[in-house]
This record gives structure tokens, C-alpha cells and sequence, in this order.
């Protein structure tokens, strides 16, 4: 049964940086899957804010882009954002997700339960 669990999240002012991390159990995830960082917004849907898949390529949303950095370290079996340059807009619950293949496809078996970020201006 694979598990994650994300860590990281807090309060900050705009500006500021975290580093969102996501340990996996269960299987060598990082290695073999697609894995992506999610947030949701109060009031708001979810949204895709980077991937990264099993050959090491990453895809951002455009509102992350150059501001946040996906990473892998697949000896600790873990997924991590780098998140710099925040914005209030920045703001939700972040969620590191794991598909059960290595290409990134849009869907996502495995959820961590999240962890929150504040940002304030």
C-alpha cells in the first residue's frame, strides 16, 4: 500500500520561500511513478502546479513558473517543491500525488493528505 506524507507548509510573508517535502512508503514511488504537487485555494478547485515523471521530466503551471522548483531524491523515496518568490496567491493546501505509472497522464492513484501554506502581504 503506498503512502505520503507531505511536510514543509507554514505561514510566510510574501517573498518568502518553503520547501514543501513528500516522503513516500510502500514502493519506490520517485523512482517509477509520475508525481505532481497540487494546491487548492478556500472556495476554489484544485489545481496542478508541477509534475515530474519517471525519466525526470517536469512541467509547471504557468503561475509557478520559475518560482517553484519540483525535485525528486529517489534514495529517500521522496518528492519536494521548492517554492521561492511566494505570493498571497500562493496560498492552499498543497498535496503531493503519485500515479501508479511512470508518464504523467492526468491521473493519480495514490494522495497525501496535504499541508497547508500561508501567505501573507
Amino acid at each position: 500500500q503506498v503512502q505520503l506524507v507531505e511536510s514543509g507548509g507554514g505561514s510566510v510573508q510574501a517573498g518568502g520561500s518553503l520547501r514543501l517535502s513528500c516522503a513516500a512508503s510502500g514502493y519506490a514511488v520517485s523512482r517509477n511513478y509520475c508525481m505532481a504537487w497540487f494546491r487548492q485555494a478556500p472556495g476554489k478547485g484544485r489545481e496542478g502546479v508541477a509534475t515530474v515523471d519517471g525519466n525526470g521530466r517536469t512541467t509547471y503551471a504557468n503561475s509557478v513558473k520559475g518560482r517553484f522548483t519540483i525535485s525528486r531524491d529517489d534514495a529517500k523515496n521522496s518528492l519536494y517543491l521548492q517554492m521561492s518568490s511566494l505570493k498571497p496567491e500562493d496560498t492552499g493546501q498543497y498535496s503531493c500525488a503519485a500515479a501508479g505509472f511512470p508518464r504523467c497522464t492526468g491521473n493519480y492513484n495514490y494522495w497525501g493528505q496535504g499541508t497547508q501554506v500561508t501567505v501573507s502581504s
